[in-house]
Order: structure tokens, then C-alpha cells, then sequence
């Protein structure tokens, strides 16, 4: 390469002279002696030029030197460096290369602890800045061997430390080899995180779980180590389980249903019925997340993997230690914890219960919900009724408290008193109108009205009205009373049975035809029914809807209010009374000549035109 350089005509004269002799052993002797002075004093301007004149085994040495003590700045490969200088933004890093070069440090957030002496991969990022320096890159450097170390990592198992850069959506974002790798939420920790900030920044270890070649995603496990560290005190721990053993646990987490238990690497869920005695709406009204407590062991299945857990079987059972003294007939106070349709449960002491079921609340015969007396939380006293140690069951009632108002009900509500009720129920045969708390009476449909046909009581009034009424019956002994609200007033049918006699007349109109007669109001209590025959007018034709006439009161029916009218009665019986008049004035006058037929008929059109005067 030199001898091409250099002008064959002066070659000759520049080899013999004796500078050029000395020149080449100079070199020779501090190449020996200091390579690495040697080439940092090279004069490789005069080399290039061809005015140092080098032989071709001195060329040789040259270039073999280089080769082994400076990196080709011009190669993408990855070298490594050492750390020489460390300042405020940047590290010093020599590659043996004609100058050191330079990083800035925020590549190596991921390693806090760096330091002089460390060695590190570096990429020349650029080869001579402004002033002669070299620019490097670790983290290019780190990206090119990155995926070979991940592979690496997942293929053999083995632990990498990462650095926590940020949060995200169900996780965290880790820089493994320089690489974003995902941490879920659920791989950070055996314990359910909850505040996930805190581990922004931080340098962990992990293990490298799953690898997606095909988008370059990298899911790494902190959890995993810490699984692996405790499956031994796990194995540990199951093999020493026993039912009824009591140990030491650590509220892992808590859920509406339960609590799970860190027993120091196995977790135990203590049901919410195992927690208290006493009912209660959720587990954190009983322990704390991070709360260290004794648990005993229910059950487990064969495989151990699911552990039963109590707390309230610690104590004694709340029956136990119920007093001896406490019987049947007692009070007590407790407060309403449920309430049901039928009844409400009290806890008279923790962990023990009683029911008062909704017809022991009031004296009342009309069972309502227990909602309309108590409410969950409040306290009330009560009396016991049944007690059964055995089956850990009570009875109680409100009512009890109070005196059973039929104690003296014949005093309060004799027979024939008249007294105000409230309308609380129907039947389709009546009312049921209580009088007060405990106090019901009944209202037959037929004793709600002394002239109304009345076909359901929701015709005639309606439940929370007040109706007046008289005490018609009274059964102490099955608690019953018959009521009459018609009672209250006289029967207008005791008067309407003289003035509506049979044979009285009254004028009125056909309210209505139907097939078998026809209807007339003559007032507002009295309906008559007129038959069809009963309508015929004396010229033969038929009384109609609308047309007014007289009426003879045929039938009358108090109790059944039954009341029967006839039109035709009238000219007939007034008929009849003619010819018998006529047939008695023959008999009195046996001188006289006998009566013609010509004199009968001749009455007979007297009165039909009368009668026909009178209907017009």
C-alpha cells in the first residue's frame, strides 16, 4: 500500500539516505517495545501521503496491532466497554478505540448502581462528535442482544432484573434488556395490590412468562419467584393440617361472601357465617385487610388445595352460655336484625335469636307484614313463648305486653251497642270492620242495607271507610263478632208495609218492559214488578215504557222486599162488582121484573167510560 503511494523516482533516493534507514527501526523498536505508543504516535498524515516509507512486514505488524487493540468504529457490532468516568449527566465508557466515548446516564436508569470499573454493551451511536468524542449507545446496544437474553431467559427459566418504568392499564411497564416487557396486576404480588405507584421506578426481579415472536410482546411475573419461594412453606404447612387446628393467619382479602386468610403461603376462606355468632350484612364489619388473627381449621378437601376456615367457633356457642335462668314467660329486649313477610328475627343476646312472628305482633286478626310494626335496628322488648335449648330456637311475642282486648269484650261491646269501625277487609258474603287493635266484626252482605240488593260490598263501600254499626252477636269463646250497619236506621219497610198495603193504589210509570212484565219505581226504595197479563188496558191493548197509570198493589213481601202491581185489576174487580151488585138487586126485588142483560150492559159502558176518563 505504501509503495503505491510514493513517486518511483524519489523512492530509490529516499531508501538510501539515512534517515529513511533509521526511520522504519525507530518504528520497529517502539512497536516492540509500546505498541500502544506506538500507535498513538503514528504519524499517519506523512503515512497516507507517502512520505513515511513503511515495508510491507512492518505494514503487517502495523495492521495486526491495530486489529487487536482498536475497535472498528465503522461495524454495527456490539461491544463491550468499561465505565471510566462517571459525571452529573453522562458516562465515560472506553472500547480501546482512538477515543472514549460517551452515553448519557438516563440509559441507565434501569441500573442506579452503576460505577466506575462496571462493564457494559455499547453500540457506536455516533462515530465523532464535534469535539472528537465518540458517541455510544447502551440502549441500542442492549436491544440488539435483548431478545437472544429474553429467549434465553424464558427457555431456561432463569430470573432477570428489570426496572419499573410506568403504570398502565392492568399493569405495569418493565425495561428488561432494554425492551418493554408487560407486568400484569394480578403478577406483581401473592397479595392483591392496591396501590400500584408505588413500584413506578423501582428495580425488580422477574421471571420471563410468555413471548410473542410475532408482535415482540414480552410478559414477565414477579409473583412467580415469590410462588416458587413458598411452595416449600406450602407444602410444609398442608402436610401439618389438621381439623380443629387453631394457627395464625393474615387477611389477604375480603369479598361479600367471605375472607381469605394468608396462612403463611396457603390461603383458607373463612365463610361470612363462620365469622360472627351474631348476623351481620358484611365481612368488614368484623376484621380488617392486613389483620392478624387465629382462625380454626373446619375442613379441607383430600387434595388440601381448598381450606375451610371459622373464627366464631373460637368462642363459645352463644346457646351455651345463654343463662339457666332465662324460661318461657320472660322478657327481654334485643334489637331486629331481619325482617320478614311472616315475621321479624331479634337478637336478645349475640348469637342468639329470636322469632316474633307476625301474628304475635299485634292482637289483631288481620295479618299484615311485619314491615307495618318494626323496622331492621330497632329495639323492642318481647316475652318469651317457646324455648328449645336442643334446637337452639325462640319464640317471642309483642302482643303479650299488652292485655287481649277480649278480656272484657262483653263489657265494652254488649249485644245491641252501637259503635264506629273502619272497613279493613271484603268477602263476597260481607265486611269486616275492626272496631279497635284485636277487635274485628263481621258484616253480612244482607245487613248492609235495609233496601239496597247489593251483590258485592264494594258496591256499597270501601276499605279505610268508617261505618256505623250495631253488635248484633257475640262469641266469646271463638272470638267473634256479627255486625249490622242497616241496624243503625229504622227499617223503612216497617212503614212502607202499610202504606203499600195489598189492594192500595198508586199512580206511577213503566220504568222498563222485560220479557215476563215490566218494572215501576214509585220511589226510591220501592221497585214493583208489573206481569205481562197484569199490563192489559180494559180496550185490550198493553201498557208500554213510559206510559203512566194507576196500579193496584197485588203482592207485598217485607222480608224479601217484594212488592207486585197490577193495571188490569182494576176495571176487572170493578167488573165483577157490577154483576154482583146487579145479580143482588134481583134477588131483593122478586116483584120487580128480572134484570136484562141490556141493563148489565148497560152499567158496564158506564164504567168503561169512567175508567177510560180517569186513565186519560
Amino acid at each position: 500500500m505504501a509503495e503505491e503511494n510514493q513517486n518511483p523516482e524519489t523512492a530509490p533516493a529516499v531508501e538510501e539516505t539515512s534517515t529513511a534507514q533509521a526511520a522504519p527501526k525507530n518504528h520497529q523498536t517502539a512497536s516492540q517495545a509500546n505498541p500502544e505508543k506506538f500507535l498513538e504516535e503514528f504519524n499517519w498524515h506523512n503515512y497516507e501521503e507517502g512520505i513515511d516509507p513503511i515495508d510491507e512486514d512492518k505494514l503487517d505488524e502495523f495492521e495486526k496491532l491495530v486489529a487487536e487493540n482498536f475497535v472498528d468504529t465503522l461495524d454495527d457490532e456490539v461491544v463491550e466497554g468499561t465505565v471510566i468516568n462517571i459525571t452529573d449527566r453522562d458516562a465515560i465508557i472506553d472500547i480501546n478505540a482512538k477515543s472514549e466515548g460517551v452515553i448519557s446516564l438516563n440509559e441507565f436508569r434501569y441500573n442506579p448502581d452503576l460505577k466506575v470499573g462496571d462493564k457494559v454493551e455499547v453500540l457506536i451511536d455516533v462515530r465523532e462528535d464535534a469535539t472528537g468524542q465518540l458517541v455510544l449507545s447502551h440502549r441500542k446496544a442492549r436491544v440488539i442482544k435483548a431478545w437472544d437474553r429474553v429467549n434465553k431467559a424464558h427457555e431456561e427459566g432463569t430470573i432477570v432484573t428489570g426496572f419499573v418504568k410506568a403504570r398502565t392499564k392492568g399493569g405495569m411497564i418493565v425495561d428488561v434488556f432494554g425492551i418493554e416487557a408487560f407486568l400484569p396486576g394480578s403478577q406483581i404480588d401473592v397479595k392483591p395490590i392496591r396501590d400500584y405507584d408505588a413500584y413506578v421506578n423501582k428495580t425488580m426481579e422477574f421471571k420471563v412468562v410468555k413471548i410473542n415472536q410475532e408482535f415482540k410482546n414480552v410478559v414477565v411475573s414477579h409473583k412467580a419467584l415469590i410462588e416458587a419461594d413458598i411452595e416449600e412453606q406450602k407444602k410444609e404447612i398442608i402436610g401439618q393440617l389438621e381439623k380443629g387446628q387453631v394457627l395464625e393467619g393474615t387477611v389477604k382479602n375480603i369479598t361479600s361472601y367471605g375472607v381469605f386468610v394468608d396462612l403463611g403461603g396457603v390461603d383458607g376462606l373463612v365463610h361470612i357465617t363462620d365469622l360472627s355468632w351474631s348476623r351481620i350484612n358484611h365481612p368488614n364489619e368484623i376484621v380488617d385487610l392486613d389483620q392478624k388473627l387465629n382462625v380454626v381449621i373446619l375442613d379441607f378437601d383430600e387434595d388440601k388445595t381448598r381450606i375451610q376456615l371459622g373464627l366464631k367457633q373460637l368462642k363459645k356457642h352463644p346457646w351455651d352460655a345463654l343463662s339457666e335462668t332465662l324460661s318461657i314467660g320472660d322478657k327481654v329486649k334485643g334489637k331486629v336484625v331481619v325482617i320478614a313477610d311472616y315475621g321479624a328475627f331479634v337478637e336478645v343476646e349475640e348469637g342468639v335469636e329470636g322469632l316474633i312472628h307476625v301474628s304475635e305482633m299485634s292482637w289483631s286478626t288481620h295479618l299484615r307484614s311485619a314491615q307495618d310494626f318494626v323496622n331492621v335496628g330497632d329495639e323492642v322488648e318481647a316475652q318469651i313463648l317457646t324455648m328449645d335449648r336442643d334446637e337452639r330456637k325462640m319464640s317471642l311475642g309483642i302482643k303479650q305486653l299488652s292485655q287481649d282486648p277480649w278480656t272484657d269484650i262483653t263489657t265494652k261491646y254488649p249485644v245491641g251497642s252501637r259503635h264506629t269501625g273502619i272497613v279493613r277487609n271484603f268477602t263476597n258474603f260481607g265486611v269486616f270492620v275492626e272496631l279497635e287493635e284485636g277487635i274485628d266484626g263481621l258484616i253480612y252482605i244482607s245487613d248492609l242495607s235495609w233496601t239496597k240488593k247489593i251483590k258485592h260490598p264494594s258496591e256499597f263501600t270501601n276499605i279505610g271507610d268508617k261505618l256505623e254499626v250495631v253488635v248484633l252477636e257475640l262469641d266469646v269463646d271463638g272470638r267473634k263478632l256479627s255486625l249490622g250497619h242497616k241496624q243503625t236506621e229504622e227499617n223503612p219497610w216497617d212503614k212502607y208495609e202499610d202504606d203499600f198495603a195489598v189492594g192500595t193504589k198508586h199512580t206511577g210509570v213503566i220504568s222498563d218492559v222485560v220479557d215476563k212484565g215490566a218494572t215501576i219505581e214509585f220511589n226510591e226504595d220501592i221497585v214493583a214488578f208489573v206481569p205481562g197479563r197484569h199490563l192489559e188496558k180494559e180496550d185490550g191493548s198493553k201498557l208500554g215504557k213510559g206510559d203512566s197509570a194507576e196500579f193496584q198493589i197485588i203482592e207485598f213481601n217485607k222480608d224479601f222486599k217484594r212488592v207486585v202491581a197490577s193495571h188490569t185489576s182494576l176495571f176487572r174487580e170493578e167488573e165483577a162488582k157490577i154483576v154482583k151488585q146487579a145479580a143482588k138487586k134481583a134477588a131483593d126485588s122478586a116483584a120487580a121484573s128480572a134484570p136484562t142483560l141490556g141493563d148489565a150492559n148497560d152499567a158496564l159502558a158506564a164504567l168503561k167510560k169512567k175508567m177510560e176518563k180517569g186513565g186519560n
